[in-house]
């Protein structure tokens, strides 16, 4: 009986082994969870009463690039932003975790969100950059300089006050030719750098026309007091 017993099992661990039997079931290891991208939105309103804003330019990035620095000469990149609106330049010029560029200028009054999104939900470290021109100028920007948005939690977000900075790279002559905006239409960039000092600081203000600047391409409505415009950053993912 015991043999019989034996023999038997054996034949049934065979059958159950061959080619028309059932192995062992293997269950697959589990998918690791998809990571979820840290996402931002950045929210820009022109404060202004007749100074578009230029094609935002948005970059979330390290320490180790920033746009400019107060009392520093402007980049190359920065002084075509500054005079032109061309923010391509800059895009590319700061190698950043994450970009995004304005459709199209920014009227006063107006506002525009832009979306930017991390390659996955590390924040370190991460500095965002805003940077736009004030066209109806010769060389004025405003926006944030990296700002740290690494503590925000999802849906945290800060909202920041911005002054107008002269780029130090185009002499505020206002002279009818030499402003690209609506007010004028006339050159944007120029590489030659003629202003008093070739460095960044706080915008003075314009003087136009109307306040006896001769040959000036503004008027009254293009003066501003700051700030120029309000931008509220929110951490969405």
């Amino acid at each position: 009986m015991r043999r019989f017993l034996f023999i038997f099992l054996v034949g049934l661990v065979a059958a159950c082994d061959g080619d028309g039997g059932n192995g062992p079931t293997v269950i697959p290891a589990p998918e690791p969870e998809p990571t979820q991208a840290a996402t931002f939105t950045v929210t820009t309103t022109n404060l202004t009463v007749a100074q578009p804003l230029s094609p935002l330019a948005a970059i979330i990035h390290d320490s180790s690039v920033r746009a400019f620095s107060i009392g520093e000469a402007a980049s190359d990149a920065l002084e075509v932003l500054a005079e032109a609106g061309d923010n391509s330049g800059l895009l590319e010029a700061i190698e950043g975790l994450s970009e995004a560029s304005g459709d199209a200028p920014l009227g006063p009054g107006a506002s525009e969100t832009l979306t930017l999104a991390l390659p996955d939900d590390n924040t370190s470290g991460a500095l965002l950059t805003l940077v736009t021109m004030l066209v109806n100028t010769n060389d004025a920007i405003t926006g944030i300089n990296s700002l740290d948005v690494s503590a925000l939690a999802v849906g945290d977000s800060m909202t920041l006050s911005t002054n107008a900075y002269d780029t130090g790279t185009e002499a505020n002559t206002e002279a009818t030719g030499t402003i690209p905006g609506p007010a004028d239409g006339g050159e944007g960039f120029n590489p030659a750098r003629d202003d008093v000092a070739d460095q960044v600081t706080l915008h003075p203000g314009v003087v136009t026309a109307d306040d006896g600047l001769t040959g000036s391409a503004l008027n009254q409505s293009h003066r501003w007091d700051n700030p120029v415009a309000r931008i509220t950053v929110t951490r969405t993912q």
